[in-house]
């Protein structure tokens, strides 16, 4: 055992799974038990590689597209949202097929349909290729909606009517990098549609707070989470920005390395919303192995959301 002092853990809370990814997981577990397997999966049904591999043991196939399923074998479309034309396809093939989007995401897009239905220009904040920004366009006729990414972007647009715009935004962004965008346009724009509640889920919101209470005190922060999870790398951002002299992303403890933690008196841990809690408890195994460790919860938020599960499934 090493004879540097106890390490200190600051354990974000909340952190890890949300309601989601709780319910698009159980989407496919039940799928697999309702119908048997294969059930086919679209795209990751949340961006964690342990949960896909684990969801494949069981008998999940996951495809990049339709064209990939069978007519004859249940489809899931993942946590993030779809494009209108998927639904479309899968029923004009009598599939079966399951919706596993995000309910604040559906949300997003019922907003967006709105605004368009009421001749509004629509701008979306959020990153280009991420699924769910694809699936938010997709409900929409091709340039309906402008994509906005940066501050510099805001400044840039041009809309064709500035009394006739609204804005949405994907639900994984990082809070403050949002409300900068938003501060632009509101200023350009100031007859701007907002959406009735914010876009940013209460989970993102939720376990960026708890690891802004925590940088500050952190000499490093660890994030377990996905690198093509938005919420994931948004939290590593944060930690630096709250403060946190270094914060990584880590996949999961096979990621670590000791050298990491030899000037380290106190680490901040969090798991971005698509990481199992298992993850977070084998990296504080693997350090309690060289390191004597004391541990210290940092709550900002209790979270007792749950989505029901759709019908195909319940």
């Amino acid at each position: 055992m090493s004879t540097l002092p106890p390490l200190h853990i600051l354990l974000a809370a909340p952190r890890g799974f949300c309601a989601g990814v709780d319910r698009a997981i159980q989407i496919v577990e039940k799928a697999l038990e309702r119908y048997g397997a294969p059930v086919y999966v679209r795209h990751e049904i949340v961006h964690n590689k342990h949960v896909v591999n684990r969801l494949k043991a069981m008998g999940a196939v996951f495809v990049k597209e339709l064209d990939e399923c069978p007519d004859d074998r249940p489809v899931v479309f993942s946590a993030h949202g779809v494009p209108k034309r998927v639904p479309e396809t899968a029923k004009a093939r009598n599939m079966l097929y399951v919706d596993a989007t995000c309910p604040l995401v559906s949300k997003v897009h019922v907003e967006a349909s709105r605004h368009h239905r009421n001749g509004l220009e629509i701008v979306l904040i959020g990153h280009a290729g991420h699924p769910e920004v694809i699936g938010t366009m997709g409900q929409l006729p091709e340039g309906a909606i402008h994509l906005i990414e940066t501050v510099e972007d805001a400044q840039g647009f041009t809309p064709r009517d500035p009394q006739k715009i609204a804005y949405v935004t994907q639900t994984t962004l990082s809070v403050d990098d949002t409300a900068a965008i938003v501060d632009v346009l509101q200023q350009r724009f100031p007859a701007m549609a907002a959406p009735h509640k914010e876009d940013i889920c209460y989970a993102t919101t939720n376990r960026q707070e708890a690891v802004k209470a925590l940088a500050p005190r952190s000499d490093l922060v660890l994030v377990v989470g996905a690198p093509n999870s938005s919420n994931s790398v948004r939290l590593v951002e944060v930690a630096k920005r709250a403060g946190a002299p270094d914060a990584r992303l880590v996949q999961s403890a096979a990621d670590l390395d000791r050298s990491w933690f030899d000037n380290v008196d106190t680490l901040g841990v969090s798991a971005g919303a698509s990481a199992p809690e298992e993850l977070v408890e084998d990296v504080l195994t693997q350090i309690a192995g060289f390191r004597k460790l004391t541990i210290e919860e940092v709550r900002v938020a209790s979270e007792d959301v749950v989505f029901k599960l759709p019908r195909e499934v319940a």
